[in-house]
């Protein structure tokens, strides 16, 4: 009888520790804040200890500091596990530990402060616990060289970075911001990705002749203007939501071609082939609509739309600042009406063309018919600037070739002068010449496979620069860039690149390519990510990091981003290094 009371007993004790096992734990059990220490200046690491069948969402981390005269920077993540969540898809998480660096900045004197902190996870049983709030105590005083000492340890000074931008959205004064704003648009104006503008809209206007006053010509080029910042300003506004620019997605061959075919259309009006049938009748339409002499606002508006998502899509700093402080804060008027005020600086000197391009047409004539062939001329080359991305390069140096050659023979490159020849005469059969030899070197360049338009007869000493060039290594994937983040025992830099990126082209010519670049560069793994096709696997590259398009350099130290030294859009050699020596300090 004793026996089966105590079988009994056994049986039932099993059964309550294998129930027991399976309760869950208690969030502070599961999720244990380890230990928190200074590892150098200004920046403090929390570390957590996490139970096995348990994890931590990487996006669910919240960090405060008491005082509040201890300020706290961007914490710096490292990548997580893709985990399939019943609650929320597919998210980033961590299991097991997970170690997150937090900039800090306290006052001098300060001892110590306390760091408060929020996780939130859940156990693979099904289990999810609500936001966990834990803190520790930060100790300063203990070890002296650790402590910060204010006016000594400055943030680097990133000229590109897009930190300053937030902080004018969030605290400076509305019309602060949107003057700061309208003069980032201005600086932007003469980049590569707003310039092609120019003869789209100089050669509307001059197609117009005489016939149109210098107030028409404003309402025309106000028009195009007002067009390209409504839809700059909205598509702003829904990329800070979505996290994915719209002119991102139009840039593929498709949309290209037919823009393109927008501006012969626009070219052969220049040159007086109205009678000719032409591709499309939606084109032709559009076409006659925006050159007759009452020409449609409605259509220069439309014209202007359709420039700022297919002819400007680069991201520069104050886009990706306006964008991030969008996303962060949801104040879409603020970001949208930023965002409004640089593209009106971006169409500032397109009004100056547009209203003086009327002044400086010369009397009608013979010279009239040469400035609109001239500016017919502007447009192909534009529609040619356009499709090159997703046309190879070979046809891009024969296309060049052809839009140089011809126009000089026009001139009379290859015809002797008379001897009564005139100084004009001189100098536009000079001008032809010239032409005329680069159209030659573009013709050797398509020939001898050349790789860079602006760089024809590079091919002559291929060797000496395929030897010296810095070796990117291509990341299609999360799963490749995070393999290799964890494996690289050196400094990573992360390239976020697109062929159709004019400012990424204008960085692999002029920076990349600098002697002293490429000795900095020596130090690094370099790492980029080729975002052109804009598929699945880029556009979660492009979420990860928060970015909306290229350009985009990332730095990276033991698999977690500095996120300081992010560079956003352009940078010459000169401001670049500096970056990199801070980057590969350790």
């Amino acid at each position: 009888m004793l026996m089966r009371i105590f079988s009994l007993l056994l049986t039932l004790l099993v059964h309550y520790a294998a129930f027991a096992s399976d309760a869950p734990l208690e969030a502070a059990q599961a999720f244990r804040l380890g230990s928190v220490r200074v590892v150098e200046p200004g920046l403090v690491e929390a570390r957590w200890q996490i139970a096995d069948g348990y994890y931590l969402y990487r996006a669910r981390f919240k960090f405060a500091a008491e005082p509040e005269t201890v300020k706290l920077g961007t914490a710096q993540t490292p990548a997580g596990e893709f985990h399939d969540d019943p609650n929320f898809g597919k998210v980033e998480a961590y299991r097991h530990e997970v170690k997150v660096l937090i900039p800090f900045e306290a006052p001098a004197g300060t001892a110590s402060w306390t760091l408060k902190t929020k996780v939130q996870g859940c156990a693979d049983l099904g289990v999810c616990y609500p936001p966990l709030p834990q803190q520790a105590v930060v100790e300063l005083s203990a070890s002296p060289a650790m402590v910060p000492a204010m006016g000594k340890l400055e943030p680097f000074d990133n000229a590109n970075s897009t930190s300053r931008i937030g902080r004018l959205l969030h605290n400076g004064s509305l019309w602060l911001v949107l003057s700061s704003f309208f003069g980032f648009g201005i600086l932007l104006s003469f980049t590569p990705c707003v310039l092609p503008m120019v003869p789209i809209i100089s050669g509307i206007i001059v197609n117009h002749g005489h016939a149109v006053t210098h107030a028409r010509a404003f309402a025309l080029t106000l028009a195009y203007v007002l067009g390209m910042a409504v839809t700059y300003a909205a598509a702003g506004v829904a990329a800070g939501y979505s996290g994915t620019l719209l002119s991102t997605a139009l840039q593929n061959a498709w949309v290209l071609g037919s823009f393109a075919l927008i501006f012969v259309a626009l070219s052969l009006s220049m040159f007086g082939f109205y009678e000719l049938q032409l591709p499309s009748a939606l084109q032709s339409r559009l076409s006659e609509s925006a050159n007759r002499r009452n020409g449609s606002v409605t259509a220069l508006a439309i014209m202007g739309a359709l420039s700022a998502l297919i002819v400007g899509p680069c991201v520069a700093a104050p886009l990706a600042g306006a964008l991030l402080y969008i996303a962060q804060t949801g104040n879409a008027v603020l970001g949208g009406g930023a965002l409004f005020a640089m593209a009106l600086g971006m169409g500032a000197p397109l009004l100056v063309v547009g209203v003086f391009s009327r002044s400086l047409l010369p009397k009608t004539g013979p010279w009239m018919d040469a400035v609109k062939k001239f500016f017919g001329v502007l447009l192909l080359a534009t529609a040619l600037w356009l499709v090159s991305p997703v046309i190879p390069v070979w046809a891009q140096l024969l296309g060049w070739t052809a839009l140089l050659i011809v126009p000089a023979i026009y001139m009379h490159a290859l015809d002797l002068l008379p001897a009564n020849a005139g100084g004009w005469q001189k100098f536009w059969k000079g001008i032809g010449l010239v032409m005329l030899l680069a159209g030659t070197a573009m013709l050797a360049g398509a020939l001898g496979g050349s790789r860079d338009p602006l760089r024809p007869l590079a091919f002559l000493g291929q060797t000496v620069a395929a030897e010296s060039a810095p070796h990117f290594e291509r990341v299609a994937t999360l799963v490749e860039l995070d393999a290799r983040l964890k494996n690289s025992s050196k400094p990573v830099l992360l390239d976020f690149y697109a062929d159709w990126c004019a400012s990424c082209k204008e960085m692999e010519r002029n920076t990349f390519s600098n002697t002293a670049v490429k000795q900095a560069l020596a130090g690094f793994t370099l790492l980029q990510a080729d975002v052109t096709a804009n598929s699945a696997d880029d556009a979660a590259l492009l979420k990860r990091f928060g970015l909306v398009g290229p350009p985009g350099i990332l730095f990276f130290r033991q698999g977690i981003e500095n996120q300081s030294l992010r560079i956003i859009g352009y940078q010459p050699p000169e401001q670049f290094i500096p970056v990199l020596k801070h980057a590969a300090a350790p």
